[in-house]
C-alpha cells in the first residue's frame, strides 16, 4: 500500500519536488531546441533565396517521425537506456545543427535539406524518450506529468521570444542557437534518472513498430472516421508550420518569432483545461471546434494584411491553442479511451502520430509546396492571401464530413 505523502519524512517529501524541477528543465530544453529553428525556418529559406525548397524542408519532419520515432524510439529503447540515447542523440544532433547555417544558400540548398533530414531522424525520437523518462521517473505519480510537459511549451515560447528579440527571425543563426541548447541538453541528460529500457510485451519488435494490434482498433467505425479526419486535418496544419512565418514577415511584422509564440501561449492556456472539457462535453464537440478553428484561422490569414486588417493575422496566430489542443490533445485522449481497454495504448498513440505528424503532414508539406510554387518569387501580401483560402476551404470540408459521419461511442468513459 502506498504511504500517504504527508506521512513521509521531510527529506523524502522534498525529493519529488526536486525530481519535478529536473524533469521540467529537461522538457524546457527539449522543446527550446525544436522551437528555435522550426518556427521561422520558412522565413529564413525565403530570405536566402531557397523558398522553393520549403516544402521539402518541412517534409523531413514527417519522414523522421515515421523512421526515427518508430525504429529508434520503439525498438532501440528496448535495449538501451533512454538516458543513454538522449545523451548520444542530442550531442550528435547538436554538432549537425552547428553546421547547417553554412548550407543555407542556393548552391547548398539540396544538401541542407538532406542534412536536416538526418538531424530530424536523430531528434524526433528524443521527444518520446523525454516523455518516457518523465513518466517512468514519476512511477504512480503520473499526475505530475502535465505540469512537467507544460514546461516544454514554455521552452518553445521562450525560444521564439529570444529569437525575435535578438533579431534572428530571418537569420540562419537560429540553428546555432538550437545547437548550443542541444549540446547543453546532451550533457544535462547524463544527470537524468536512469530508468530501465522497456521490457518486451511478448510480441516481436516488428509487430510493435508496425502497430499491428492498434490497427485492429479501426474495425470500430467511429475510430476509423477519427483517424481519417485526423490525417486530413494534418494537411492544412503542415501549411501553417511551413509558411506562416514567411507570410507574417511579408505583412510587415518584424518580430516574427515573438509573434508566433503567441500561438504557443494560447496552447498553454488551453492545455490544462482539456481533461475537464473532455469530461464535460465529450469528444465530438471538441474535435469539431478544433477543425472549424483551422478554417477560421486560414480565413483570417486570407483577409489579414499589413494595414487595418493586421489584427486578423494576430488573431489567426492566437487561435493556435484552439486549433491544436481541441483537436490533437483531445484526439490523444480519445485514442487512449478507445485503446486502453484493449491494452494497446502506446501502439495506438504511435499509430496516431504516424497518420498525423507522418502521413498527413508529409502530404501537407508537398501540397503546400505546389501552392507556393504558383506564387511569384517574392510574394506580396495579396499573393499570400489568395493561397490561404485553399487550406481554409479544405478544413471546412473536413469539419463538415466529420460532423456528418462521426458518432461518439465513448460517452461516459475517460482514459
Amino acid at each position: 500500500m502506498a504511504v500517504a505523502e504527508g506521512a513521509l519524512p521531510r527529506d523524502a517529501r522534498a525529493l519529488p519536488g526536486m525530481l519535478t524541477g529536473r524533469l521540467a528543465a529537461l522538457m524546457f530544453m527539449q522543446f527550446f531546441v525544436w522551437g528555435s529553428w522550426q518556427v521561422t525556418l520558412g522565413l529564413v529559406m525565403q530570405t536566402r533565396g531557397i523558398g522553393s525548397l520549403i516544402a521539402n524542408a518541412f517534409s523531413v519532419g514527417p519522414i523522421a517521425s515515421i523512421v526515427g520515432s518508430f525504429l529508434i524510439g520503439m525498438a532501440a529503447v528496448r535495449y538501451l537506456s533512454p538516458k543513454v540515447l538522449m545523451v548520444v542523440l542530442h550531442l550528435v544532433g547538436g554538432a549537425l545543427l552547428f553546421y547547417l547555417p553554412a548550407l543555407l544558400t542556393p548552391e547548398g540548398g539540396d544538401t541542407f535539406v538532406l542534412l536536416l533530414l538526418v538531424y530530424s531522424i536523430l531528434y524526433m525520437p528524443t521527444v518520446g524518450l523525454a516523455n518516457t523518462i518523465a513518466l517512468k521517473s514519476f512511477g504512480e505519480r503520473v499526475d505530475r506529468f502535465p505540469f512537467v510537459r507544460a514546461f516544454g511549451t514554455i521552452g518553445w515560447i521562450a525560444s521564439g521570444l529570444i529569437i525575435g528579440w535578438a533579431g534572428l527571425s530571418a537569420d540562419p543563426q537560429i540553428f546555432r542557437v538550437a545547437a548550443v541548447v542541444s549540446v547543453a541538453l546532451g550533457l544535462y541528460s547524463v544527470t537524468l534518472p536512469d530508468v530501465a529500457p522497456d521490457a518486451p510485451r511478448g510480441g516481436s519488435v516488428v509487430r510493435e513498430v508496425l502497430c499491428v494490434e492498434a490497427f485492429g482498433l479501426m474495425r470500430q467505425r467511429s475510430f476509423l472516421v477519427f483517424i481519417a479526419c485526423a490525417t486530413l486535418i494534418s494537411i492544412p496544419l503542415a501549411m501553417y508550420y511551413a509558411y506562416a512565418s514567411a507570410f507574417i514577415g511579408t505583412v510587415g511584422i518584424e518580430n516574427v518569432g515573438g509573434t508566433m509564440s503567441i500561438g504557443q501561449m494560447s496552447e498553454l492556456a488551453f492545455m490544462f483545461s482539456m481533461p475537464f472539457l473532455y469530461r464535460r462535453f465529450g469528444v465530438k464537440p471538441l474535435l469539431l471546434v478544433g477543425m472549424a478553428a483551422w478554417a477560421v484561422r486560414y480565413a483570417l490569414f486570407a483577409i489579414g494584411d499589413g494595414g487595418d486588417s493586421l489584427w486578423a493575422v494576430y488573431l489567426g496566430v492566437a487561435l493556435h491553442g484552439v486549433c491544436y489542443d481541441f483537436f490533437f490533445v483531445a484526439g490523444a485522449i480519445y485514442t487512449g479511451t478507445i485503446a486502453t481497454p484493449k491494452g494497446v495504448n502506446a501502439q495506438a498513440q504511435g499509430m496516431l502520430t504516424l497518420f498525423t505528424y507522418g502521413v498527413g503532414m508529409l502530404l501537407g508539406s508537398q501540397i503546400g509546396g505546389l501552392l507556393y510554387a504558383q506564387l511569384p518569387a517574392t510574394p506580396t501580401v495579396a499573393d499570400w492571401q489568395q493561397m490561404w483560402w485553399y487550406p481554409a476551404a479544405a478544413a471546412l470540408v473536413i469539419a463538415i464530413l466529420f460532423q456528418l459521419t462521426f458518432k461518439d461511442e465513448t460517452k461516459g468513459r475517460m482514459a
